[in-house]
């Protein structure tokens, strides 16, 4: 089955977003003392909380992946895999590079630990360096739910994505009156899984038949994320500020549900066009690259900050206008510019590292003809997938570096529950004597 290049280019647009608006908020100050300090551009200059309408582009990264998560799971089953064998390819493609990334950055925190790097600079590179880790257990919890989604969806279609939307609207609801933390951690799955189901449902032409549908799915969710602002207690920012309450993402409010459907409404409407230009070749050469190299954009694109940071403004050769002013402005477009021909040298460089992951990755995942090969009981799977949505969403709370410290606890924690999903497999694959050929890597994409 030919892959769809419209999901490819959701998926590489969003990234690319999502790395765009990142460094676009980031703002560096040079202290008296030297130290670096990164004020929050969207509290400081609040008028710049509008431009995370265009930026908050997650939401089409979801339905991409339930695009591509349902297809793959569709043909597993057909071929008589079962679901941990296939979520198990599913996890081993995002965790092995989660893996390497973090050890990396582990690393180079102990190193900086043991040097006596201030404690304050220090968590605040560790917090740049896991902040876009918020993502992994949210998706990996809903690739672990794929198969009884999945089957939801082929007995209640779009009615699926219905519920889950009025469940996390009572939940929001309860956060907002009863302010219920806890509670609101239902809203990650049930927001962002709303996006994800309804991948379930474009895939199978449930939602592109009539032009009307994805047209009240663009005016409805726009104005009701309009009215919830206006008249309802929700910011317009859809990235978190700090001292915004309630938020829309933290837990996901039911104005990033209205969002979100507004995206994807969206989304359908503009497919054709763009499924147009994407077929012609010349297009299509300049997306697939990033669309290939997604996973390493997402992981690594704060990186080129640090660099920047260290080579400009510890030195003072950075110009420093006022937070907000039209010359920080105009000093954006060389910003931008800079970083991004560091990311492209990261890139370049790390590109044996992630041809290595992928031999890595095709020798450890099971044959996708041998039902469930290596795994030959599924509750290291289970746990090891649980200890790394625990770690993940620790270290995207707290960082790499709490308080300057060391993190030992969700450190110990991500390595074992990596070993677990990728060791078992490893042994099971290494006792199959398998053809070359069927150690190609899987095609599907997490």
């Amino acid at each position: 089955m030919s892959r769809d290049r419209y999901v490819d280019f959701l998926r590489a647009w969003a990234i690319v977003l999502v790395v765009l608006g990142h460094w676009l908020i980031t703002a560096l100050v040079r202290e008296p003392d030297g130290r670096i300090t990164a004020p929050e551009l969207l509290a400081a200059v609040p008028w710049t909380q509008w431009l995370t309408l265009g930026f908050q582009i997650m939401p089409l990264f979801f339905l991409a992946g339930g695009h591509a998560a349902g297809g793959s799971w569709a043909r597993a089953r057909a071929a008589g895999d079962t679901p941990a064998g296939w979520l198990g390819r599913r996890a081993l493609r995002l965790l092995l590079p989660v893996g390497v990334y973090s050890g990396a950055v582990l690393l180079a925190v102990g190193v900086c630990t043991a040097a006596g790097v201030d404690a304050d600079t220090l968590a605040l590179v560790g917090w740049a360096m896991g902040m876009q880790f918020w993502f992994l257990p949210v998706y990996l919890l809903l690739s672990a739910v794929t198969p009884p989604l999945y089957a939801a969806h082929l007995r209640w279609g779009p009615r699926v994505p219905a519920a889950l939307g009025a469940v996390a609207l009572v939940a929001d609801t309860l956060v907002v009156t009863w302010h219920a933390p806890y509670v609101g951690l239902l809203d990650y799955v049930l927001v962002w899984g709303v996006a994800y189901q309804l991948g379930f449902c474009w895939r199978d032409g449930l939602l592109n038949g009539r032009r009307a549908v994805p047209l009240a799915m663009a005016a409805g969710g726009g104005l009701a994320f309009a009215a919830l602002v206006a008249l309802g207690p929700f910011p317009v920012s859809l990235i978190l500020v700090t001292g915004q309450s309630p938020s829309n993402t933290d837990p996901p409010s039911a104005a990033m549900l209205a969002w979100a459907v507004a995206q994807v409404g969206l989304c359908l409407l503009v497919a054709p066009p763009l499924r147009r230009l994407l077929d012609r070749e010349r297009v299509w050469r300049v997306v697939r690259p990033v669309g290939s190299a997604s996973m390493t954009l997402y992981l690594w694109h704060m990186l080129p900050v640090l660099v920047v940071a260290a080579a400009f403004y510890l030195t003072g050769l950075a110009p420093e206008p006022t937070l907000g002013s039209a010359a920080w402005w105009a000093l954006r477009v060389p910003w931008l510019l800079v970083l991004g021909a560091v990311l492209a040298c990261v890139v370049s460089a790390l590109k044996p590292l992630d041809r290595g992951l992928g031999v890595l990755y095709a020798r450890t995942a099971p044959d996708r003809n041998v039902p469930d090969a290596g795994v030959r009981r599924a509750w290291p799977l289970w746990l090891g997938l649980a200890m790394n949505v625990a770690a993940l969403g620790r270290l995207a709370v707290q960082g790499f570096a709490p308080g300057g410290r060391f993190p030992v606890l969700p450190a110990l924690g991500l390595a074992l529950g990596i070993a677990l999903v990728v060791l078992p497999r490893w042994t099971g694959a290494d006792r199959l004597a398998r053809p070359e050929a069927t150690r190609a890597a899987d095609p599907d994409r997490a």
